[in-house]
């Protein structure tokens, strides 16, 4: 057995004062199995994230700390800094006392009991084991052809990510440390892991419904998440844009030639239809373009003022 055995559970938390309780209590009983089997040590803990919440969810953590210090742990942000943020100021933190971490969400909707599966891969010689979801038949039909959909553009644009994989992973040590060099404030994790290397696998498990509360993700969000993922990780919407301004130019110089000859042969007309259609079409696709270009250059804002993606207002751990 693996000597290097200290497993933390990374758990970023936004308003979830209703799930809490259940959430603490299952994994209470995951990490007691795993330390009874030997698979873990006895410095294991469960760390919770606050993400500046604004409800009970930062006392019931320092409460659940204070009886079970042995078992949780919490670190209190600053403020809302965001889900990427929030779970990336965990592992950072995680990564002082343990050997391997894992991510799951606080809403029981990750298979708890799929962290049995990937502390094996890790005492087998994985540095990354990612949580993949096996079906989505309790997904609606938008929700699954939407985050499918997202997955399959992701690929085609050259992005290396995991096929329905969202963020419950367990990383190593190594690993861990490697992603503390990727110093981007746009932050999108499923796309930077993939870029870490080291030896890697995959474990399945079905997704439950969430046990409580609400959920933080609604479909603004979501797409704002999505839209991040895409131009964080590829330049390919930009050179599109390049390519249909060409296509377009040519398409131009076509009908500059076809008018030319129109009005040569005197077959001109007032085209009114053709007119306003040619300007609607080219104007969207200018604005069109422009967004896109626009969503590249605040990237480039946000990146060059070098902003923290976090500040810990406090740690709460029994090393």
């Amino acid at each position: 057995m693996n000597e290097k055995n200290t497993l933390y559970i990374v758990i970023p938390c936004y308003k979830e004062e209703a799930v809490l309780p259940e959430t603490s209590k299952r994994l209470r009983e995951k990490m007691n199995a795993l330390r009874a089997a030997g698979k873990i040590s006895g410095h294991s803990r469960v760390m919770f994230v606050n993400d500046g919440s604004s409800d009970q969810t930062w006392p019931i953590i320092s409460r659940l700390h204070e009886q079970e210090p042995e078992m949780f742990s919490g670190v209190n942000l600053s403020r809302n800094r965001g889900h990427q943020n929030a779970l990336l100021a965990g592992l950072l933190t995680a990564v002082n006392y343990a050997d391997m971490i894992i991510s799951m969400d606080a809403d029981l909707q990750d298979d708890i009991n799929a962290v049995d599966a990937m502390v094996d891969a890790y005492h087998e010689g994985y540095e990354i084991v990612y949580g993949v979801r096996s079906k989505r038949e309790k997904d609606t039909f938008f929700k699954r052809f939407t985050a499918e959909g997202f997955y399959k553009v992701m690929k085609a644009l050259g992005v290396d990510i995991v096929f329905n994989h969202a963020d419950y992973r367990l990383m190593s040590r190594r690993a861990v440390e490697g992603l503390a060099q990727f110093s981007e404030v746009n932050l999108f994790l499923r796309g930077i892991v993939p870029q870490i290397g080291y030896k890697w696998t995959t474990v399945s498990y079905e997704r439950a419904e969430r046990f409580a509360g609400e959920s933080k993700y609604p479909l603004k969000k979501m797409i704002a998440f999505a839209a991040d993922g895409i131009t964080s990780f590829s330049v390919k919407p930009i050179r599109l844009v390049f390519s249909t301004g060409v296509v377009v130019f040519l398409i131009s110089l076509v009908m500059l030639l076809y008018a030319l000859i129109s009005k040569l042969a005197g077959h001109t007309s007032a085209g009114w239809t053709s007119l306003m259609g040619s300007i609607w079409l080219l104007g969207g696709i200018q604005l069109l373009g422009l967004g896109i270009i626009g969503e590249y250059i605040g990237k480039i804002y946000n990146e060059t003022k070098r902003r923290p993606r976090f500040i810990i207002e406090s740690v709460l751990n029994k090393a």
